[in-house]
């Protein structure tokens, strides 16, 4: 009986993977396909089956449709910076909010959960028209007019950064975890002349490895897929992330097969980071599960 209850559930697990993952197939199968064999196919199984007159053709095309290179170079760089920026900021958010012991934490740290029930589209405009007025991180000045003026930060990289390093969610779990270390650690630590900043560096940041993997992979899935805000603040192509380059497919006229082999380009990064963080972020989920 308990072998055909395991049998079942496992029968159960691969019947849901399948079901994930046949969108997966479609994308890359159908990136070698041209476009009236796609659509063809789009009726039957056969839009999973690599069958057929297949080729490279959208690929290269898709390359010289859209500066491909360039708008990863972009992704890559924004998206790095930020969560590795995101993974500081945060994390000693989460550490002044879950170690030391200073009245109201609890009220800071509920005001700063209560911003998640806030849809980004809402605070869109308001932040667009704030950094709009802000002045550059340096000043340009005209030394024959000895005149120094500001810009905005629109059309920049830090437009697309800044704004995104801090998060409610990752503070969150930041806090939770840090909450199940025990106190004696620290307070062991403070007898023997720690500062806080030591503490953290070297006791919590050390054993909390799984949950800076999950904040790593969930910020980095957020700003790779980044559509809206960076439609609205980046004007120059050179800037613009690789979520912009879909739009390029449908301005003059609609290939399916490139644009499937551009998002199966810009999917591969995705793959790559979850595969190679699955095992600490599991262990983040399933502790946090036990935890809660």
């Amino acid at each position: 009986m308990k072998q055909l209850t395991l049998a079942l559930r496992y029968a159960l697990l691969i019947v849901v993977a399948l079901i994930f993952l046949f969108p997966l197939v479609f994308m890359i199968v159908s990136s070698f396909k041209p476009d009236e064999q796609f659509l063809r196919d789009t009726s039957s199984l056969l839009a999973f089956l690599p069958y057929g007159d297949l080729s490279l053709d959208n690929y290269r095309e898709a390359f010289s449709r859209v500066p491909i290179v360039r708008f990863i170079f972009n992704s890559v760089f924004v998206t790095s910076l930020t969560v590795l920026l995101s993974l500081l900021v945060n994390s000693m958010a989460g550490f002044a909010l879950a170690i030391p012991r200073w009245r109201g934490k609890n009220v800071v740290l509920s005001l700063i959960i209560a911003t998640l029930i806030v849809p980004f589209e809402t605070i869109a405009i308001p932040l667009l028209l704030i950094v709009s007025k802000l002045p550059w991180l340096s000043t340009t000045c005209d030394s024959g007019a000895f005149i120094c003026a500001t810009q905005g930060w629109l059309d920049s990289y830090h437009v697309q950064i800044i704004p995104f390093i801090a998060g409610a969610f990752a503070i969150f779990l930041f806090v939770q975890n840090f909450k199940s270390i025990p106190y004696e650690l620290v307070e062991a630590a403070r007898i023997d002349g720690a500062t806080w900043f030591q503490i953290y560096r070297n006791i919590v940041v050390p054993i909390s490895g799984p949950t800076f993997a999950t904040v790593a992979i969930l910020n980095f899935l957020a700003m790779w897929g980044q559509y809206l805000w960076p439609i609205m603040v980046v004007q120059s192509e050179s800037l613009r992330p690789v979520m912009i380059g879909v739009s390029y497919f449908f301005q003059l006229d609609v290939a399916w097969g490139e644009i499937m082999a551009y998002l199966t380009i810009i999917t591969v990064p995705v793959l790559i980071l979850y595969l190679s963080l699955q095992r600490a972020f599991v262990e983040s989920i399933a502790s946090s599960g036990v935890k809660g």
